[in-house]
């Protein structure tokens, strides 16, 4: 029996929700260390976040590439901003080469991080920061760490009192390790599919014609994907050019 659009999209909402079940898995621990308020170390930070991700990068095939806290300003001590972020062993990457266990994110290292002095205007930190609620942002070429496409997923913590927000927990998803898991699912569809952000952005296709970054024309059937802005489209037009953003 062929799959209908409708099942491809509870496929898809099924590996963010395994993702954001995690992430809220993590806020809880981090939010008891951070809720009481004043300032915390930013080596006892690093070492809980450090526990929690790192389990995950160094599971077999899996599905984060990279994880961790980002904390606001005034929450580590003598620090406006701290990330603790793990990556995940990368194959042939071309900034860091190949790495067989998880790596700490070291900002000092990476020449694209001028972006990073507004963080609290980029996507994965104001969206949750706005709405309270968890965020996917992308997909989007990650020029920081992987070169490659990804997906953010963020989930806002918050002190004791639910008044401030503390940081946002988060996990990278590359869409190519998306791919591997729903393309199996997408290609059981008789019609050609997409799965595509809030802004038509193509985030994986079973349409050769449309590659990720690409924005999709218009399509004959669109199903959303539950406990997101994305949705799956059915006979998707191409539209536009592949666009890094």
């Amino acid at each position: 029996m062929n799959r209908t659009p409708s099942d491809a999209a509870e496929a898809v909402a099924d590996v963010f929700r395994g993702v954001f079940d995690q992430l809220a898995e993590w806020r809880a621990p981090i939010r008891s260390l951070l809720g009481a308020g004043g300032e915390v170390r930013a080596q006892t930070l690093d070492t809980v976040v450090a526990d929690l991700v790192i389990p995950r990068l160094e599971e077999p095939d899996p599905m984060l590439v990279g994880a961790g806290f980002i904390a606001d300003g005034e929450v580590v001590r003598g620090r406006g901003v701290h990330f603790a972020w793990w990556l995940g062993p990368l194959a042939d990457n071309p900034v860091l080469g190949s790495t067989t266990e998880p790596t700490r994110l070291d900002l000092s290292t990476r020449g694209y991080t001028e972006y990073l002095r507004d963080f609290r205007a980029l996507e994965w930190y104001r969206i949750p920061a706005t709405t309270r609620h968890a965020h996917v942002t992308g997909p989007y070429v990650d020029h920081l760490c992987t070169c490659d496409y990804i997906l953010t997923l963020t989930m806002p913590v918050h002190d004791r009192d639910e008044e401030r927000m503390v940081g946002v927990i988060g996990a990278d998803v590359a869409v190519r390790r998306l791919e591997q898991a729903l393309l199996g699912a997408f290609l059981e569809v008789d019609e050609p599919l997409a799965l595509v952000n809030e802004h038509g952005r193509v985030v994986l296709s079973t349409e050769p014609a449309l590659q990720v970054g690409q924005l999709a024309g218009p399509a004959s059937t669109s199903v959303a994907v539950e406990g997101t802005r994305f949705a799956v489209r059915l006979g998707v037009a191409t539209r536009g050019s592949s666009s890094k953003i």
